[in-house]
């Protein structure tokens, strides 16, 4: 029997993957949620099997979710279910550890066919992924300014382009208004921007967080 826990801010989504999964007899649901902070926390707790994960979650995103994990004893193995990524998301997810990614544009045989090899050990990657998989091999050390950002300072940068303000962030990870204000600071020097929309921008081309309806 697999313990399978489920990422993903869709409410129709996530409980769709759930009751595809109650249809393996062995598998079971260990938990899930929408919330990529909420998930950290509860995947520590309940340990399962395998993680079926989403990239764009809100307070924390797939990646920093994933980096988070790994630091631990227990490591799951990973399944990504999200919209077609960056070269550099893609890369990063590499990085952390995965074992397959379906696109949500994919047809539902193809995650069925995914989460059956997943559980039997073996890996699943979707054909774009794979190009996108080729692409980095040709390139290895291919990087960019997201690599120089401290993890603390990659959830900020989120959690500043979900339009949070200095004390919200304060509120959310338990730091200081004053601690919140100068990561905001050094981020806007690190990334040369000097506004929140030039944050919101890095933030979206980094991946982090989807676009906003009516972002120019």
């Amino acid at each position: 029997m697999k313990r399978v826990y489920v990422v993903e801010d869709q409410t129709i989504l996530r409980d769709l993957i759930i009751r595809l999964l109650e249809t393996y007899p062995d598998i079971e649901v260990a938990g899930s949620t929408g919330d990529g902070q909420m998930a950290v926390e509860e995947i520590t707790k309940v340990m399962p099997d395998i993680l079926i994960l989403d990239i764009m979650l809100p307070n924390l995103n797939g990646i920093e979710l994933l980096r988070q994990i790994r630091k631990g004893e227990h490591k799951p193995r990973v399944l990504v279910f999200s919209a077609f990524p960056s070269k550099s998301t893609v890369k990063k997810l590499l990085e952390a550890g995965i074992d397959g990614f379906v696109e949500k544009d994919a047809n539902l045989s193809d995650l069925e066919i995914a989460v059956e090899k997943i559980v039997a050990g073996q890996t699943h990657f979707g054909l774009r992924i794979v190009d996108i998989m080729r692409e980095i091999m040709v390139n290895p050390n291919q990087s960019d300014s997201l690599d120089e950002l401290t993890p603390r300072e990659r959830q900020i940068l989120q959690l500043i382009a979900e339009s949070c303000t200095s004390k919200e962030i304060a509120q959310k990870l338990d730091i200081s208004v004053k601690t919140a204000d100068t990561h905001r600071a050094n981020l806007m020097k690190k990334l040369d921007v000097h506004d929140v929309a030039g944050l919101t921008r890095q933030a979206i081309a980094f991946g982090l967080v989807n676009p906003p309806q009516n972002f120019d």
